[in-house]
């Protein structure tokens, strides 16, 4: 099978992400400054989960062009993703509304943790279909920032509960470690080309 039935149904459920955490947002009742500051901790909370959602369309979106085709395992991989981000708008809501609280970020943390792990398996399932000589196995690499990331999830998650602040900033460096795009795979298709 190809992967475009695939790529559809995940751009499709990303955009619902994005759409339900705009929901959540309530307008402010007043017109000064002032009345944003109740809905401020909400705003910053959907700005870092739309982000997030952001690097994982745009790395799904570049994988999938290294992807020759898919199997059973791969879209049940796939679905396991789609699974974890869906949980995004929760956690994202629950942590603006009250206020970056511990719980609330260690189980931000916790659902970041699991969207790493089942991209991890996702990118496994399909490497294990295309084989290790696979265009996508040769722009992976040694995959450090996708190493490097569940260790700064764990981290952030057990910090949470000693300084919410700190597991922010270290949701946020990770963040800023995937903002930039991915470029691996863009350079192992244009040298094979």
């Amino acid at each position: 099978m190809n992967s475009n039935r695939l790529e559809a149904f995940s751009d499709g459920v990303l955009a619902i992400i994005i759409t339900i955490m705009v929901l959540e947002l309530k307008v402010p009742h007043g017109t000064d400054l002032a009345s944003l500051t109740p809905v401020l901790p909400v705003f910053l909370s959907y700005i870092l989960s739309f982000i997030y959602v952001g690097i994982y369309w745009n790395n799904h979106h570049h994988m999938m062009h290294a992807v020759e085709k898919v199997s059973g395992g791969i879209l049940w991989a796939n679905l396991h993703l789609l699974f974890w981000l869906s949980l995004i708008p929760f956690v994202t809501g629950w942590v603006g509304e009250n206020h970056f609280a511990e719980l609330p970020m260690a189980l931000y943390g916790v659902v970041l943790l699991m969207a790493a792990i089942a991209y991890f398996i996702l990118q496994n399932r399909i490497l294990a279909l295309q084989g290790k000589d696979s265009l996508l196995a040769k722009a992976l690499g040694k995959d450090i920032k996708g190493k490097a990331s569940p260790i700064i999830y764990i981290v952030a998650i057990i910090a949470s509960f000693y300084s919410p602040w700190t597991a922010g900033a270290l949701y946020i460096l990770v963040a800023l470690i995937w903002l930039i795009p991915d470029k691996r795979i863009e350079i192992i298709f244009r040298e094979n080309e």
